[in-house]
């Protein structure tokens, strides 16, 4: 992938629609690869992957130290409670020991927003040859999970072929409190790259009207938006206002773990207005996937009996294309540490 120009994946507002493209076709590549037999290539033979998770993750972790193990890297794991932050050491400090170990890739999951950015850009001036990737900061980015859902959905329209294209003109509906999730915003700017249109529906405590115009200008820290034209954002206030000519429609967990204000009446209340169900998802007026980057709140965001409709959820499908998109980018990053 000699097109390949990022040394980190921290967000993707920095990719354009090549890169995107690049990400999908490597993905596609993995994902086809035979689930019986070997399963092992040795494209990451003798590298390692230390994934620092500051925050509890299930899929996120599991998957990239699954996708790691599947290219022949070696893995290894760190524990906050039992580490010398304990002791006063800094971030900085633990991940440069880790490098120091023989890291070559770093996953870090932080509940601070520019943590992974900051440690990147610390362990380039101290010349380190290692390869950072945001597996979730704070409210700012989720790079993985936002390609993993553009992944599944462009395999959802286009089996054959799960490019970019696949998504131009799509409208795709977005639910739930978009104001605490990185998911959402890493979607915002993987779906419209892409030419879709997203639709924002939610209260308006977890969905402030300043979200319309997110993609509208050069992301941050970037002089100019290396996507040309991208697709259009719009809010509603209304599910039966959202869904009507929707093409797939995605979940949000309520955050609140990351709520330090009273946002929300109930969960009875959200429920009631925002909750998706069978009967609800009729008003897009074609049967349409749904996706939610998990773990779902049961009789929340969306109906036990929805999420466990094969011919509708594509909950699980989410699930099993972490592994392939997450190969595509340790395999990308590894390259490029190799090149640098």
């Amino acid at each position: 992938m000699s097109n390949w120009s990022h040394r980190h994946v921290l967000d993707l507002a920095a990719f354009s629609l090549e890169d995107f493209a690049i990400v999908l076709e490597l993905a596609q590549r993995f994902r086809l690869m035979p689930v019986a037999g070997a399963r092992k290539l040795p494209a990451l033979q003798g590298r390692l992957m230390t994934s620092l998770f500051f925050e509890p993750s299930t899929r996120t972790r599991s998957s990239f130290e699954l996708a790691a193990k599947r290219l022949s890297a070696d893995v290894q794991s760190f524990a906050p409670s039992s580490s010398s932050l304990s002791k006063g050491e800094s971030l900085l400090d633990t991940a440069r020991t880790y490098v120091a170990m023989g890291a070559d890739l770093l996953v870090v999951r932080h509940r601070c927003a520019g943590v992974p950015q900051g440690l990147a850009e610390d362990l380039d001036r101290a010349g380190a040859r290692v390869a950072v990737l945001n597996a979730g900061d704070g409210l700012h980015s989720h790079p993985s999970q936002g390609l993993l859902d553009l992944f599944t959905l462009a395999r959802h329209f286009s089996p054959q072929a799960p490019t970019p294209a696949a998504l131009r003109g799509k409208r795709v509906v977005i639910v739930g409190d978009v104001l605490h999730s990185r998911v959402a915003r890493s979607n915002l700017w993987a779906l419209t790259a892409c030419g879709a249109e997203v639709v924002l529906c939610g209260p308006p405590t977890l969905l402030p009207e300043a979200f319309a115009a997110f993609v509208a200008a050069p992301p941050p820290g970037q002089a100019a938006d290396p996507v040309a034209v991208r697709g259009a954002v719009r809010i509603e206030r209304s599910l039966e206002a959202a869904l009507p000519g929707a093409d797939a429609v995605m979940t949000l967990r309520l955050q609140k773990e990351r709520m330090h204000e009273h946002l929300l009446t109930g969960l009875e209340s959200y429920h009631a207005q925002f909750g998706l169900s069978r009967q609800r998802l009729a008003l897009c007026g074609q049967p349409v996937p749904v996706l939610h980057p998990g773990p779902v709140n049961r009789g929340v965001e969306m109906t036990g009996e929805l999420l466990d409709a094969p011919e509708l959820s594509l909950v699980d499908e989410q699930v099993r294309n972490g592994i392939p998109v997450r190969m595509a980018l340790l395999y990308l990053l590894a390259g490029g540490v190799t090149a640098a």
